[in-house]
């Protein structure tokens, strides 16, 4: 369709699904403009998101991403930034204590739609980089297969002294997740592969240690209570596989 349709994009086909940042990158090499645009397949960009986004690089030249706000297919707003990963930020979050007290999210329904804010990370379904500034921190990193590439190189990008802009007044609709529903207990098996990851890289064996220690604590409880519902309800011996199967994969994280 590609071919046919867009004869003048150059298209690049692998025989194999490479990962999330391979497959990226792959394409940032074969680019050449000042900006690079991570886009999700399951994406629509609706009207001028694009020129308002490389309008707010032009204009702020220490920006080194900046990303869209994005909206689900209804039109609610979906969560396109948050705060710094860490292990303590996760636990909260699993142990549902950010519908309370914000700690690993955003309050970004309270923010003004016509305000961009400089934000820890920004989603990886729309997200705009600075080629200079991918130039000095480098591309994504391949040890993720999918998940977590986008915190990675916002963290390189801070940390080398570059800004992350969200940008409200760009829109990207998306349709959130319809790849990875296609191999959903696998796909979440991965989300925490790639935390791990990213804790050992910026932070070593403890921090990874650490991690681990609090999905044993967030996670044993629900598989307790998964295995004595799953006698009745079907979908609870599904989360009761996932669970354990992600329990005992910590050992080999």
């Amino acid at each position: 369709m590609v071919q046919k349709r867009f004869p003048w994009v150059q298209l690049i086909e692998n025989r194999e699904n490479v990962g999330f940042a391979r497959a990226n990158n792959q394409g940032i090499r074969a680019s050449s403009g000042r900006y690079v645009l991570l886009l999700n397949s399951d994406t629509v960009v609706n009207s001028e998101a694009l020129q308002i986004l490389v309008r707010f690089m032009d204009e702020h030249p220490r920006a080194g991403a900046v990303g869209a706000r994005l909206l689900n297919d209804d039109g609610s707003l979906q969560p396109a930034s948050h705060p710094m990963l860490t292990p303590e930020r996760e636990f909260w979050r699993l142990l549902y204590l950010d519908d309370l007290f914000p700690r690993a999210s955003y309050p970004m329904h309270k923010w003004d739609d016509e305000t961009p804010r400089q934000v820890d990370a920004i989603k990886g379904a729309s997200l705009m980089l600075r080629r200079q500034a991918l130039e000095q921190v480098g591309l994504l990193d391949k040890i993720y297969f999918m998940y977590t590439e986008e915190v990675d190189i916002c963290y390189r990008l801070s940390q080398a002294g570059w800004e992350v802009w969200y940008e409200p007044r760009a829109v990207v609709t998306h349709f959130g997740g319809a790849s990875s529903r296609q191999m959903s207990e696998e796909m979440y098996l991965q989300l925490y592969r790639s935390k791990l990851q990213f804790y050992r890289k910026f932070g070593g064996e403890g921090r990874a240690h650490r991690f681990k220690i609090y999905l044993r604590l967030a996670y044993w409880p629900r598989k307790t209570i998964a295995s004595m519902l799953a006698p009745f309800r079907p979908e609870w011996e599904v989360r009761k596989r996932l669970y354990t199967r992600l329990l005992s994969e910590l050992k080999t994280y």
